[in-house]
């Protein structure tokens, strides 16, 4: 290796060039991943890469490799608004297991909102100027035209969840029919004879799975009806289901509630209407998230690993955004019943 470059200076690639005595385009390969170079000489460049402090510019690195470094985690649908889409812990799970895989390889998350048409066609002309190497997709509404939309751009982007209809995109989802079963082979378990279910929104996918895998469930446990109100994934929702449900069904003994949000507003109007749990009212919720061990008593809950589901997520867009050609794929998760106090 010959000189340094002044320390006045930023090292450039004719430095590492020089110091490593090969060409500027060979360093320029190994700098950008290109595979095609000898071993030796990728270890040479790589140690005149640390000798002269030389940091790839970000930009003229992206004209090389036609990659921006960054991908949109973009939560499409009836979002809402902001600040009360982020007090969801769900939300904060996925972005947990997206920065757990991107960080390490240097590639940055951009989140975007998109609840309207305009919003969607801003994704849409974002990820289409290359600002983006693609999409992670968290939709909230099975009527979303935005996978649709990415689809027909070409442009990569995989989801959390399955699709409300068909479409050759990548996903991630969990077995939710199975963790319903859970839920209901544990209220049956413990003797619960009069059990009612809140049910997440009717227009998702896990909505409808959830229900329908407790309702099949408590089936099998010779229960061939479930009462069920809706609500819509939050603590209020909950709440005012379970005011329903004690107005209609006061003998009720067991409570299944599709998310952990719900089970809580659950908790809090039996404890209005003087009822113990789970002495009077067993509680089971789903998901497992942080609104689980809140308040007391803690939640027996389904638990969706949210965080692993989004680091796969992150991991199958990423292959494909290297790899263009490879088919779209799908991994379904399992739920795990974790029993707490609450039944």
């Amino acid at each position: 290796m010959t000189r340094l470059p002044a320390a006045h200076r930023p090292a450039t690639l004719e430095d590492v060039a020089r110091v490593a005595g090969v060409s500027r385009s060979t360093v320029s390969r190994v700098v950008n991943g290109v595979r095609n170079v000898d071993p030796a000489i990728q270890e040479t460049v790589r140690q005149a890469v640390a000798a002269t402090g030389y940091v790839p510019n970000s930009a003229a690195r992206s004209l090389v490799t036609r990659r921006a470094g960054a991908v949109t985690l973009v939560v499409s649908g009836a979002c809402g608004d902001g600040p009360e889409l982020f007090t969801d812990p769900f939300f904060g799970r996925v972005v947990s297991g997206v920065l757990t895989t991107l960080r390490p390889l240097g590639v940055h998350p951009v989140l975007m909102l998109a609840d309207d048409d305009g919003a969607r066609d801003q994704v849409v002309a974002y990820l289409r100027q290359g600002n983006a190497d693609g999409a992670l997709l968290v939709s909230t509404h099975a009527e979303d035209p935005l996978p649709a939309l990415l689809l027909q751009a070409g442009l990569p982007a995989v989801l959390f969840g399955r699709p409300a209809r068909p479409l050759p995109l990548g996903y991630v989802d969990l077995a939710n029919q199975d963790g319903a079963r859970l839920a209901a082979d544990h209220l049956a378990a413990r003797g619960r004879r009069r059990v009612v279910t809140i049910a997440g929104p009717s227009t998702l996918p896990a909505g409808q799975d959830r229900l329908a895998g407790f309702r099949e469930a408590m089936a099998r446990h010779g229960h061939p009806y479930v009462p069920c109100a809706e609500g819509d994934f939050t603590r209020v929702g909950g709440e005012q289901a379970m005011q329903r449900l004690l107005t209609e069904h006061p003998e009720l003994d067991g409570v299944f509630a599709a998310n952990d949000l719900m089970a809580q507003g659950a908790l809090g109007a039996l404890q209005d209407h003087g009822r113990r749990v789970p002495e009077d009212v067993a509680v089971v919720g789903f998901d497992d998230s942080s609104a689980a061990t809140a308040g007391r008593p803690r939640l027996t809950t389904v638990r969706q690993p949210v965080e692993a589901m989004a680091a796969e997520m992150t991991r199958i867009l990423l292959d494909h955004v290297s790899d263009p050609d490879r088919r779209p794929a799908s991994v379904i998760f399992e739920p795990e019943l974790v029993v707490r106090e609450s039944a």
